[in-house]
C-alpha cells in the first residue's frame, strides 16, 4: 500500500498521541482539520490504522513480572497447533503470543505478580496441556518497546533496480 509523507507523519503523530484531537493533529501535521480527517479515515478503511489502545503500566496493575515462554507442542499439526495458540491466547496472564518455527512453536510473553505466579502459570497451566511437550522460560529485565512503527520504504519497480 502506498502511503505519502503526510500518511506517514499522521501515522507517527497518532503512535506517539492517539489521543489528540483532530485540530491537533492537522496543526503538527501542516493541513486542514478536514483533510487530517478525511486521511485518517482513508487510514482506517484501508486497515493500515487496526484500532486504538491505552498502553498499561504492568507494575501498576500488579504484573511487574514478565517472561518469555518458549512451547513446543506434539504432535504438530494444524488442529493441536490452533487450538492451543487458542487456549493460550485467552490466559489473563498472556499479554503476547507468538506462532514460531524452530525448535518451538511458541513464544508466549507472559507478566505476573512475582516469580511464584511464573512458577505456577508453567507447572499448573502449561505442563498440564497433553499437546506441550518442552517449555523453557526466560525472565525479561526491561521491555524496551517501539512505539512508533514507520511504513517500509515503497518498493522500486523491478526495472528501475536493475539500472544502477
Amino acid at each position: 500500500m502506498e502511503l505519502d509523507a503526510l500518511d506517514r507523519a499522521l501515522l507517527r503523530e497518532l503512535q506517539n498521541d492517539a489521543r489528540q484531537t483532530n485540530r491537533e493533529l492537522a496543526l503538527r501535521t501542516g493541513v486542514s482539520p478536514s483533510t487530517s480527517l478525511e486521511r485518517v479515515r482513508a487510514l482506517r478503511e484501508r486497515g493500515i490504522i487496526s484500532g486504538y489502545h491505552a498502553a498499561v503500566d504492568l507494575e501498576a496493575v500488579g504484573r511487574p513480572v514478565q517472561a518469555l515462554i518458549s512451547v513446543r507442542i506434539r504432535p504438530p499439526s494444524r488442529p493441536v497447533i490452533e487450538g492451543f495458540r487458542e487456549w493460550a491466547a485467552q490466559l489473563p496472564e498472556t499479554i503476547g503470543l507468538f506462532v514460531t518455527s524452530g525448535a518451538h512453536d511458541f513464544l508466549i510473553h507472559v507478566a505476573v505478580p512475582d516469580t511464584n505466579g511464573l512458577y505456577a502459570f508453567v507447572i499448573d497451566r502449561l505442563t498440564e496441556r497433553r499437546e506441550v511437550a518442552d517449555v523453557q522460560s526466560t525472565m525479561v529485565y526491561e521491555h524496551a518497546q517501539s512505539r512508533c512503527i514507520d511504513p517500509a520504504p515503497a518498493e522500486r519497480p523491478a526495472a528501475s533496480r536493475r539500472r544502477r
